[in-house]
């Protein structure tokens, strides 16, 4: 159902049982996915494509130029999976000539007012809390959770099945399957919670949890961590992406958490 008081390019595609209500804007570069809702004062822009059973709610805005300098006009897009909520007030960027696309996966939740920027590859299952801030080409993994005002710096990279807390500042990489807050932020041991939520065992939680030990508390420099890692852990998929990540990251990792008599 379109409303007769929303703008909806001829050019755009629009699947079946697509629900555009009053007020809402759609230009023509648009693909949206069956069985999906744009609010009221939704805007959607050129290049949006938008996947099956989403929801855009009043006032977001996606696939808004981006805010880069560099940008030339160049045609990109702002590509969103199935299932994922954009709620008020908030905006997706699409890519530059850098990335070429803006990615959000399945089953993701934008909180309100949240700002994603261009060329950020986000995956499935993540939520960004309200007024979350990602600078541009951010790479957030499977199921991280962002929590409300965090800001996060361009080229940063934050590892799978994390959580930060609320207000944080993260300015390098965030590795997998970790609590992380304070300022600057920190590992704060492992995200016990989330993980047994998602079917991880105890046995698996436990091992992850002493690959951190090594990593953080056994007083070894990173490269000295992560080969005493590889030696004293067996294969796995977990071990075999904390090290990848550590030993790929680009800007650094957050290290742990420093204790009051630090200097």
């Amino acid at each position: 159902m379109i409303s007769k008081l929303a703008f909806v390019h001829p050019d755009a595609k629009l699947g079946e049982n697509v629900v555009v209500e009053p007020f809402a804007y759609i230009a023509g570069n648009v693909v949206i996915g069956d069985g999906s809702w744009i609010g009221p004062h939704g805007v959607v822009l050129d290049g949006a494509r938008i996947g099956r059973n989403c929801r855009i709610f009043p006032g977001a805005v996606v696939s808004g130029i981006p805010q880069d300098l560099k940008f030339k006009g160049e045609e990109t897009t702002a590509e969103i999976g199935d299932n994922t909520t954009i709620r008020e007030g908030a905006t997706i960027n699409r890519g530059t000539a850098a990335v070429g696309k803006t990615v959000i996966g399945d089953n993701c939740l934008i909180m309100a007012c949240a700002h994603v920027g261009h060329d950020c590859q986000i995956g499935n299952n993540c939520i960004l809390g309200n007024a979350v801030g990602l600078a541009g080409e951010v790479k957030v993994d499977d199921w991280a959770i962002i929590s409300g005002g965090t800001l996060v710096h361009q080229f940063t990279r934050i590892g799978g099945h994390v959580i930060i807390g609320g207000g944080g500042k993260v300015r390098i990489d965030v590795p997998p399957f970790i609590k992380a807050d304070r300022e600057p932020l920190a590992y704060m041991g492992v995200n016990v919670v989330g993980l047994t939520r998602r079917g991880f065992t105890k046995e698996r939680i436990n091992e992850i949890h002493n690959i951190y030990r090594a990593i953080y508390l056994n007083g070894m420099n990173t490269s000295q961590a992560l080969e005493y890692v590889e030696k004293n852990f067996q294969p796995s998929p977990d071990r075999d992406y904390i090290i990848e990540f550590f030993r790929n990251s680009e800007r650094g990792v957050i290290r742990g958490p420093r204790l009051l008599s630090d200097k």
